[in-house]
C-alpha cells in the first residue's frame, strides 16, 4: 500500500502597492487595473461576457497570462477527479469597496442534456490585492440559493458607490438560466434572485453596462490629445 501526501506551497503573495486606477474597455470586456499591487497596472480580458477571464500581468521584464480555470485550488481538482463536466467562471470586481479588485470564483457541473445536475464545489470571493496565482489573502462565501450550474458571472457598479454587484447566471434546465444579482455582506457576498426575465445561452450582453460601470480608459496620444483605446489588451492607460 503506496501512501501519497500533497504538498501545498503558500504560492506567490501580492504586492502592497495602493489601489491605482480600475477602467474599461468601450466594448465592456477588457479591464486594466493592478490586480496583485505590485505598482504595474495589468490587464484583464472576457471576451464572451460569461466569466472566462484571463488576467495578463505586467512587470518590468516579464508578462505571465493566467486564466480563472487556474484558480481552482488543489482539493477543489481533487474532489472534482470523479465528476465529469465541470466547468470554472469567475469575474473581478471591488466587492467589499477597498479600492482593490475581488475575484469571485465558481466551479460547477454542466447540464446533462436540458437537465441540470446541482454540483457546485466552489462559489467563493478571493479579496484583492490577489496573487499572480489568483490566490488571495483571505476569502469569504458566496451564498447561492441553489447548487446548479454556473454558466455565466459578471460584475458591475450600476449606483457608483465604489462596491461592485455580481452578476450570477444558473441553470433552470431546458437551456433557460435564471439570473441572481450579489452584494457585499457579512464578510461575504450574498445573491438574490433578480427582477429579470430568464437568460438563454450567451444572452449576456444583454447586461448593460457591466465593466464599463467601472469607467472608460482614456490615453493621451504623443501629440497630447485624448484618445480611448477599445482594448487594453496589449497597451497602457496614461497615469497622469
Amino acid at each position: 500500500m503506496v501512501a501519497t501526501v500533497l504538498f501545498v506551497s503558500s504560492g506567490p503573495e501580492p504586492g502592497d502597492h495602493a489601489p491605482t486606477v480600475v477602467c474599461s474597455d468601450t466594448d465592456n470586456t477588457g479591464l486594466t487595473a493592478d490586480v496583485d499591487a505590485d505598482g504595474h497596472l495589468d490587464e484583464l480580458r472576457d471576451p464572451g461576457l460569461s466569466g472566462k477571464v484571463s488576467v495578463l500581468f505586467s512587470r518590468a521584464d516579464d508578462r505571465v497570462e493566467v486564466g480563472v480555470g487556474e484558480a481552482i485550488g488543489v482539493w477543489p481538482k481533487v474532489r472534482g477527479l470523479l465528476t465529469p463536466d465541470l466547468e470554472t467562471r469567475g469575474t473581478f470586481g471591488d466587492f467589499d469597496g477597498d479600492g482593490y479588485l475581488d475575484l469571485a470564483l465558481f466551479h460547477s457541473q454542466k447540464d446533462i442534456g436540458d437537465s441540470p445536475r446541482p454540483n457546485l464545489l466552489v462559489h467563493e470571493v478571493r479579496y484583492g490585492p490577489l496573487a499572480r496565482d489568483l490566490s488571495g489573502s483571505r476569502s469569504g462565501t458566496i451564498r447561492v440559493q441553489n447548487s446548479r450550474f454556473v454558466a455565466a458571472v459578471r460584475a458591475t457598479d450600476e449606483n457608483q458607490d465604489g462596491r461592485a454587484e455580481l452578476h450570477v447566471f444558473q441553470s433552470v434546465g431546458d437551456g433557460g438560466y435564471k439570473h441572481y444579482v450579489g452584494r457585499q455582506e457579512d464578510g461575504g457576498v450574498t445573491l438574490s434572485e433578480a427582477d429579470t426575465d430568464y437568460y438563454s445561452s450567451g444572452d449576456w450582453d444583454r447586461l448593460q453596462p457591466g465593466w464599463s460601470d467601472f469607467g472608460t480608459c482614456v490615453y493621451t496620444t504623443p501629440e497630447g490629445t485624448p484618445s480611448v483605446r477599445k482594448s487594453p489588451w496589449m497597451s497602457r492607460p496614461d497615469q497622469e
